[in-house]
């Protein structure tokens, strides 16, 4: 079976088409600048496996017309997919594993637009123009909230009144599940432990988006974002944690004007409001040492995800290991090193000299002595999600998500 998979930007669609059960990557590639005309071409960085990449042109005002482009280019390499993927954002509480995409499906789903009015719309409208182009070819949606439909509900429930939480579906959904579910089973995988015995605390350290899972005998128990991708850690340009207060008092000095409030919490704080200058704290990392700014904005980012990593060693309980990954998680030997620090009450040590010298992936950067092991694994979220289509349809089980009511009003109403 070859599953064609899809992760659907505002102004992108990156895809790649694995063959199962061998997971041989097929074709991969990206469209790019799909919508209205910019100032460059709209193009298509497409490669086929042992061939050289290729940049393809063509009009894009749609993703149903990006669509339209990758299917030719895989008929002229003679391959055609079998299923196809979709990388869903948010599937509330009504998507909880994943979904067949029928037409009742995502009517469903669209329901469900207000809870993420940026990530969702674009990929239902790429279920739409699949289904009008091939209707033949199954969909799959593979949920970021599915993986943290585990977190009990005293963990996901915020205290403010039962009657508003229940209208307008307000609670902890958690996200980058498809990343912290694939690192997980990777890292049971890697230390030979069964999936249902291993406890871990996975931190995804994205150059943009980051968040910490706590993982008890191997499903999700807590997730540092919440409602929103908002919550949580330091990012790229969003602020994590705030007192809600903050949120109240920079609605009044703006005169209630609620896009200028989400223009400056989501895209100008995080690193690149402490810093004032980058939002990649790679980039504040080159500077630290000269630069006190970027001394204080290393340890303002670095302090959340080790105060988050503690609290979460501590739900665990005996962890089996910490999981680094994503783009810093990966490849900043710096920030590890300041995030493990001090946390050797929890059994965690890491070995600076391994943690530096990491070159290939998967590999474990903690002390010969430290109980807990330290690993860093490459995520692949286009991998996990083929993986999910292809055993949703392998083994035809039914849609558990079929039938679910989850009625709740968005907050504008």
């Amino acid at each position: 079976m070859n599953v064609l998979v899809f992760n659907c930007g505002s102004s992108s669609l990156k895809y790649r088409l694995i063959a199962f059960p061998s997971e041989a990557e097929m074709a991969a590639g990206e469209a790019q600048r799909v919508g209205p005309a910019t100032a460059e071409p709209a193009r298509i960085y497409h490669r086929t496996a042992g061939c050289e990449q290729q940049v393809h042109y063509a009009d894009m005002p749609n993703h149903g017309a990006a669509f339209k482009e990758v299917m030719q280019l895989l008929k002229a390499a003679g391959l055609e997919p079998d299923a196809l993927g979709h990388r869903t954002v948010h599937g509330g509480a009504l998507f909880t594993q994943p979904a067949r995409m029928d037409q009742e499906a995502i009517k469903r789903l669209e329901g469900l637009n207000d809870l993420a009015p940026l990530h969702n719309p674009p990929t239902l409208n790429l279920m739409h123009s699949c289904t009008q182009q091939y209707p033949e070819l199954p969909q799959v949606a593979v949920f970021d909230t599915a993986f943290h439909a585990t977190i009990p509900d005293y963990a996901y429930t915020y205290a403010i009144p039962e009657k508003l939480r229940s209208r307008h579906g307000l609670r902890k959904y958690g996200f980058h599940g498809t990343s912290h579910q694939f690192v997980v089973e990777e890292a049971a995988r890697m230390m030979e432990r069964p999936l249902a015995g291993f406890s871990t605390v996975s931190c995804h350290l994205g150059s943009g988006g980051a968040s910490l899972c706590a993982v008890k005998n191997g499903r999700s128990v807590d997730n540092t974002m919440g409602y929103s991708p908002l919550q949580g850690l330091i990012m790229s340009t969003r602020c994590g944690d705030i007192d809600p207060a903050l949120t109240l008092s920079l609605l009044t000095s703006m005169h209630g004007k609620e896009e200028a409030v989400e223009q400056v919490l989501n895209r100008q704080s995080g690193v690149l409001g402490l810093s004032g200058g980058s939002g990649d704290i790679r980039d504040i990392l080159a500077d630290a040492e000269t630069d006190e700014s970027a001394r204080d904005t290393t340890s303002a980012y670095t302090w959340r995800i080790r105060k988050y990593l503690g609290a979460y060693l501590a739900v665990v309980g005996q962890a089996d290991a910490v999981i680094f990954t994503d783009t810093v998680g990966e490849q900043v030997a710096a920030v590890r090193e300041m995030v493990c620090r001090g946390l050797g009450c929890f059994g965690l040590k890491i070995d600076p000299e391994k943690n530096r010298a990491v070159s290939a992936l998967p590999c474990d950067v903690a002390a010969t002595d430290s109980r807990v092991r330290i690993l860093v694994i490459q995520t692949n979220e286009e991998l996990a999600i083929a993986r999910q289509v292809y055993q949703t349809l392998l083994q035809k089980r039914p849609d558990t998500n079929a039938g679910k009511e989850f009625h709740h009003e968005p907050l504008s109403t």
